[in-house]
């Protein structure tokens, strides 16, 4: 792409040279580190750096123009914006090619659940024999091919780069997690979406919202961004969740609801939940099919309706949806079960808000024969005001609280331990504060029909003490301690 036919995405701009030569432009970037010749270079003013003060460094390493908001003196062209940030959204989208218009986009926002429903429904479409792309906390995904990445949603280039990859590798159908936080940075931005499902909403991200309201409004975007014109996009809805019914009201689109306890197009009701999966009739309208799936609890049972949902409006029947959550296994750190033959039930789950500690614990009892243990810890240089809640909730539904480290980055862990022994009695839990002696503790000291939750982690492979990151795994040290156990 000319350097001329690029910067036509930029409506309202000046341009330190009237004239200038034109280039191909080999790659679009904020990053010093990717700039090659022929590169445009766009200067970001971020939280903690200027990215103008990188531009001699870009035009060292061969940046053709620059994309400036703040006057600099260069020996390159700079194209003038009154805001470099939203300006690399329209970058990026004309670049690779609005590669999102040329696929079904299924974009999911919620406080839980996010990671689970995205992997449910690209499994259908996966087992359906289409192209899929899925974008998440765990991975980015093409196909069969897995990218690593490093926030729940990607920046702006990112991500554009990301679906241009897909559309270029016939991806069909992309389920894809959109955080609160890329909502309001705009990661999101000239992404057309089709169908947007919304999970739940329950306190979380508060250290960067500062308070709930702003949390929602920022969930709502992904609603109010749809458009407004009847395009045939639809909102998925869960209506048991008063925030889901107040969104309704935020967009133009088709909306489909789920629910079990309100009347919804999509429901689930005669559930029955188990240490080794959950059964539950889904009714669709009018067409009601026996699900059988190896997801535990009831908040699998929402998020496989979210699913059902999303998949619905893309276009898959009802028997092939069901047919496709009968097969899926689970997701890695999503109440994944330990297997071991100590009669132990073993579960890891990355439940690190209130609500999720909540419905986990809810359903381990569901089913644990005889005493329940949860361990929890809580994040440092984070959300301080759900520590006590986090605590109250371990010491309320469980037998015993294990209170431990989950990432304390730079604050001192004993403070964020005070901050969750502030919501209960000191003699309520035991602190533990090393994770991989809470989890041989608990795993030791638990019998025959007891039931273990490994809390707040997940798919985690890291502890991240000060600002470096340790490798760290709750599975992994599960399976070693089960082991262990077993030995003695």
């Amino acid at each position: 792409m000319l350097a001329s036919d690029l910067i036509q995405a930029l409506k309202y701009k000046r341009l330190s040279q009237s004239e200038f030569t034109d280039f191909k432009v080999t790659t679009v970037t904020q990053d010093t580190r990717q700039v090659v010749p022929g590169a445009v270079f766009i200067a970001i003013v971020g939280a903690n750096v200027d990215g103008h003060q990188f531009i001699p460094q870009a035009i060292a390493k061969g940046a053709q123009m620059i994309i400036a908001q703040e006057p600099v003196e260069t020996t390159v062209p700079v194209v003038y914006v009154k805001d470099t940030h939203r300006a690399m959204a329209f970058l990026a989208d004309k670049f690779y090619g609005s590669p999102s218009q040329s696929m079904k986009m299924i974009g999911v926002t919620g406080t839980n659940g996010k990671t689970t429903v995205t992997h449910l429904i690209e499994e259908v479409f996966h087992d359906l024999g289409e192209g899929t792309g899925l974008i998440g906390t765990l991975y980015r995904k093409v196909n069969d091919q897995v990218y690593p990445t490093t926030n729940t949603t990607p920046d702006v280039l990112t991500n554009q780069k990301t679906l241009a990859e897909m559309r270029d590798a016939n991806v069909k159908t992309v389920s894809m997690e959109v955080s609160s936080i890329a909502l309001v940075q705009g990661r999101v931005w000239g992404i057309n979406y089709d169908i947007c499902v919304f999970t739940n909403f329950t306190e979380d991200h508060l250290a960067y919202h500062k308070t709930m309201s702003q949390y929602k409004l920022a969930k709502s975007l992904l609603f109010a961004q749809m458009g407004n014109t009847f395009s045939g996009k639809t909102a998925v809805m869960n209506i048991d969740d008063p925030v889901g019914r107040e969104f309704i009201d935020y967009t133009t689109s088709n909306i489909l609801t789920y629910g079990i306890k309100h009347q919804a197009d999509i429901y689930a009701d005669h559930i029955k939940i188990t240490i080794h999966g959950t059964e539950f009739d889904l009714h669709v309208f009018d067409e009601v099919k026996h699900v059988k799936t190896h997801l535990i609890g009831e908040f699998n049972v929402y998020n496989s309706l979210a699913a059902v949902g999303a998949a619905y409006a893309a276009g898959a029947s009802v028997a092939e949806i069901v047919d496709s959550l009968s097969r899926v296994k689970g997701v890695k750190g999503r109440f994944q079960l330990v297997p071991s033959n100590t009669g132990v039930s073993v579960i890891v789950d990355y439940a690190h808000t209130p609500d999720g500690l909540l419905n986990v614990l809810e359903t381990l009892n569901d089913f644990a024969e005889q005493d329940t243990y949860c361990i929890v810890g809580c994040g440092g240089d984070r959300d301080a005001q759900k520590r006590p809640q986090m605590a109250k909730i371990a010491v309320d539904n469980s037998t015993h609280a294990i209170l431990t480290e989950d990432n304390p980055r730079t604050e001192d862990p004993h403070k964020i331990m005070d901050d969750m022994l502030a919501g209960i009695d000191s003699d309520q839990a035991t602190v533990i504060f090393n994770r991989r002696e809470a989890i041989q503790y608990a795993v030791n000291r638990a019998k025959p029909g007891d039931a273990i939750i490994i809390a707040g982690k997940g798919h985690e492979d890291y502890q991240i003490i000060g600002k470096t990151k340790h490798h760290f795994d709750d599975y992994e040290e599960a399976e070693k301690a089960l082991k262990n156990r077993h030995s003695h």
